[in-house]
């Protein structure tokens, strides 16, 4: 599963550093998967909306406090992930 093998990949990295930026990304991208999958099922769970763009606003800060540290990892991290680099303002 990718899942286990991207944890594995980071937890080699950072030494079991679960609360690293890299992972929590990686956490909030699974579940940004996971509700978007349930969201199509069910179109009118607004809580769940609403939830989800609590989640998107969290790894967006996230992305963008990684990419002003460590612009090479955050490269390399949206290219893992197959996420969009986000827009500068």
């Amino acid at each position: 599963m990718i899942k286990n093998a991207f944890i594995s990949v980071i937890s080699q990295e950072k030494e079991e550093n679960r609360g690293s930026v890299e992972f929590q990304i990686f956490s909030f991208t699974n579940r940004i998967r996971r509700l978007t999958s349930h969201l199509q099922l069910h179109k009118k769970d607004y809580l769940s909306q609403r939830g989800l763009r609590k989640i998107l606003g969290k790894r967006q800060r996230l992305l963008s406090y990684l990419s002003k540290k460590n612009r090479i990892g955050y490269k390399e991290l949206i290219n893992r992930l197959d996420i969009r680099e986000s827009k500068t303002r």
